[in-house]
């Protein structure tokens, strides 16, 4: 590439120096930033980076000029607070419904938003965790692929897998394809859920995106729009336990005092909460019955009860006993 061409180039190349090399903590010396561009093959004299600088902070470009020695120049404002990246990767890493590879190729990216010193925080974060992480390798493009649908108004057609004990993927349906009208994505206990209707059931159905494969939008409208008009998704998680459907019930618990947190961090801090005695509360709200839910509760402990509908409790000490039946020696 010709000589002055690269010149001509001269005050993006400095620009992104400081974005990669500089930070409050790493300011550049004049000196630095000529020696930096000369490795690109860009020759440059003090007066030339004085006047960069002060165009590129007219521009609008946060620089500071660090006045102590050995003084130097630093970009200040990004995008992301280091901090926040630190949270972005953290979520990546925590989130089972995105494969590792794709993980590493999203950090890297994040990495690119700070600069090189600081990403090497975000390196130290990443190899602390040692989750299990989702083998679909498509979910990533699946989830835009449900967006796009979504925002086209279309329904979406889908093979769903389940685990088989030999550590194997199995179609569902014998590999037929499910055809559902999608409405919204969720996130919750570490998965990605697709909350769709489903015309042929008549119901409001879910299904962890990591699960579904050949995700294909077909050209006929989605149904079912009147069930969520006023759909609350935060709410309709909560009575969900670890998003296994079940019967909606509204129940009545009575749990000891020091439950009360765990309680709203479960239900949320809306959640009808009644006075019982001195030690103890009524705790009103609608729960999706299912086994996971009793699962839940069970590992309350004596600390809660379930205590209306009787048919619900009835339910839950038979789960309860059916459990004690298998112990039996």
């Amino acid at each position: 590439m010709a000589k002055s061409y690269q010149q001509k180039l001269k005050i993006l190349y400095l620009l992104k120096i400081l974005v990669e090399e500089s930070d409050e903590n790493h300011p550049m010396t004049t000196a630095r930033l000529i020696e930096k561009l000369e490795s690109y093959g860009i020759s440059a004299e003090r007066k030339s980076i004085y006047n960069d600088i002060a165009a590129l902070c007219d521009f609008g470009v946060d620089i500071i000029k660090v006045s102590e020695k050995p003084g130097g120049y630093y970009l200040a404002e990004r995008e992301f607070e280091l901090a926040e990246l630190k949270l972005l990767v953290d979520a990546v890493q925590a989130s089972k419904f995105i494969t590792t590879k794709k993980s590493r190729e999203l950090i890297h990216k994040l990495e690119k938003l700070t600069s090189k010193e600081n990403a090497k925080q975000l390196n130290r974060q990443v190899v602390v965790t040692n989750r299990s992480k989702a083998v679909n390798e498509k979910i990533y493009y699946n989830v835009d692929k449900i967006y796009e649908a979504i925002a086209k108004g279309v329904k979406i057609r889908f093979q769903y897998f389940a685990w088989t004990i030999e550590k194997e993927m199995e179609l569902k349906k014998n590999g037929e394809f499910y055809e559902v009208s999608p409405f919204l994505l969720s996130w919750d206990d570490e998965n990605y859920y697709l909350i769709a209707y489903d015309g042929e059931a008549e119901i409001i159905k879910h299904f962890r995106v990591d699960k579904m494969l050949r995700i294909t939008s077909t050209k006929e409208p989605r149904e079912g729009a009147e069930l969520f008009a006023d759909f609350d998704v935060g709410a309709y998680t909560k009575k969900t336990f670890g998003m296994f459907a079940g019967e909606e019930e509204t129940l009545t618990l009575i749990c000891e005092n020091a439950l009360i947190g765990v309680m709203i961090d479960r239900f949320g801090q809306e959640v009808s909460v009644r006075k019982r005695d001195e030690n103890t509360f009524f705790l009103r709200t609608k729960v999706a019955v299912s086994r996971q839910f009793f699962g839940w509760l069970s590992g309350l402990g004596k600390k809660v009860r379930l205590h209306a509908p009787e048919e619900v409790a009835k339910r839950y000490q038979t789960y309860l006993r059916d459990i004690l039946q298998d112990y039996d020696t």
